[in-house]
């Protein structure tokens, strides 16, 4: 396989064609940014520990009976995957109240939720990726209703393997955010699950090990991710 043309860059990866249909390479960079984009920065070695840790949970979700891009990690930072069409929908799984959640709705931040909830939002960093229902997505033609039945059943299983997963190494899982793509007449996973993506507390401690020390600057980011990946024990 060879690596062509850069097709894509976005805040965190670079996208490139390959010499064999319907495979892309992703290259996951070292830049930060928050607040679609307002805020930027560089965290050392985070596309390393992204794409390396991306991989590795990928790996496990297809286990799980999740259908993901992920072909073949080529090096520490490039992985082979499928090409899809991204539907246009951030799709957000909340277990504790924390971020946006907590300041929209009042509720106190590390309040356990009673069950977990499903978030859509409309994928476009202009509006500022705006909240929007199943309706909104049928209405305005971004995912079928069918489409929108195996996201949200995709979600709620890569949640379920996720906690459990965490848990097993003392990271309770916040929240996170996927995206998923039309690969062929299939949905699958398309994004990638990371300290970028997901909120991750010490079940313990309760300290912030994700991207949030970034947003509000405090401190020890590198050093955060950086136990996360230890935690994975990924060789």
């Amino acid at each position: 396989m060879n690596k062509l043309e850069q097709l894509y860059e976005g805040k965190a990866k670079k996208v490139y064609k390959t010499d064999v249909e319907d495979v892309l390479i992703v290259d996951y960079k070292d830049d930060a940014t928050a607040f679609n984009g307002e805020k930027r920065g560089t965290i050392v070695g985070k596309g390393v520990i992204n794409n390396r840790m991306s991989n590795y949970i990928m790996k496990q979700l297809e286990k799980e009976g999740v259908p993901t891009h992920y072909i073949e990690e080529l090096s520490d930072r490039e992985t082979a995957v499928k090409k899809v069409q991204i539907v246009p929908l951030e799709v957000i799984i909340r277990n504790v109240s924390a971020g946006s959640f907590a300041k929209k709705l009042g509720i106190e931040e590390g309040r356990k939720l009673l069950c977990p909830t499903l978030e859509f939002s409309y994928k476009d960093d202009s509006l500022g990726d705006p909240m929007i229902n199943s309706s909104y997505a049928k209405a305005l033609g971004l995912a079928t209703q069918e489409e929108i039945d195996t996201i949200s059943k995709y979600a709620y299983k890569v949640n379920e393997v996720m906690i459990k997963y965490f848990e097993s190494i003392g990271i309770e899982l916040i929240d996170f955010k996927i995206e998923f793509g039309r690969y062929h007449d299939q949905i699958i996973l398309a994004d990638e699950i990371s300290p970028d993506t997901c909120r991750l507390w010490d079940i313990k401690t309760r300290e912030k090990l994700d991207k949030d020390r970034f947003r509000r600057d405090l401190g020890n980011v590198e050093d955060a991710y950086q136990e996360v990946f230890k935690r994975l024990g990924i060789e």
